[in-house]
């Protein structure tokens, strides 16, 4: 018999659009690793501002990137990102100024280039930890990162509702100015992928969502035992 097959799943949408919690769900429920971009480029948005850089002064920032050395560390069934061997901390990532910046730092097309090797690399790293596949979850996964992915996602909400949301987390957020942001930039734009399934998350619970998307994903690879 050949070996079980090895799917690479693509979750994008806005934030607070449910893709996280779908995300973590499917990795517990098919043996996945999850890997959140976002967390990425939050965690190279934390250390450029921790250096001082500033999005609009893109020759400090391509400065700061080329020094940056990336690794991954795998805890349960994540990959977590590590500049310098430090995995840098949820607090610091999810802090308001991270917040208020990340999305100008994303728009950079040198902080992009710098990720899309390693965010592909990921597939390798779920392999070598003999992971049944790789769900990654972001803005630009099933259009530039795994266009050719086995199952491709698309979550959305209503803004009110995904306000919401975070307000539940304790967060701030400007669901609205990161949407126009991420939206509109030149580089690998959030946009729904051609052919992607486009779920609408706003009156859907989490256990809808996923039980959604997990029937796609069952005609390939049933659940883990």
């Amino acid at each position: 018999m050949g070996s079980p097959a090895f799917l690479l799943v693509a979750i994008d949408g806005g934030a607070a659009s449910g893709k996280s919690s779908t995300a973590r769900a499917l990795s517990e429920r098919f043996h996945f690793l999850h890997v959140d971009t976002g967390s990425y480029y939050r965690a190279i948005t934390a250390e450029l501002l921790r250096q001082g850089a500033k999005a609009e002064d893109h020759g400090v920032v391509q400065s700061v990137l080329t020094h940056l050395e990336l690794g991954t560390r795998v805890l349960g069934r994540s990959a977590q990102m590590e500049i310098g061997g430090r995995v840098v901390p949820e607090a610091e990532i999810r802090s308001p100024a991270v917040n208020a910046a990340v999305s100008h730092f994303a728009a950079i097309p040198d902080v992009r280039t710098k990720l899309l090797a390693y965010q592909r690399g990921q597939a390798e790293v779920a392999r070598a930890h003999a992971f049944r596949g790789l769900v990654m979850e972001g803005r630009d996964i099933g259009s530039v990162i795994f266009p050719t992915a086995d199952f491709r996602f698309f979550l959305h909400a209503d803004p009110v509702e995904r306000a919401r949301r975070r307000a539940q987390e304790g967060q701030t957020d400007s669901i609205a100015e990161r949407d126009r942001l991420d939206s509109s930039r030149k580089t690998s734009p959030l946009t729904c992928p051609p052919g992607a399934l486009d779920i609408d998350s706003t009156f859907l619970t989490l256990p809808e969502v996923v039980d959604r998307v997990s029937a796609a994903i069952a005609t390939r690879l049933p659940p883990a035992a």
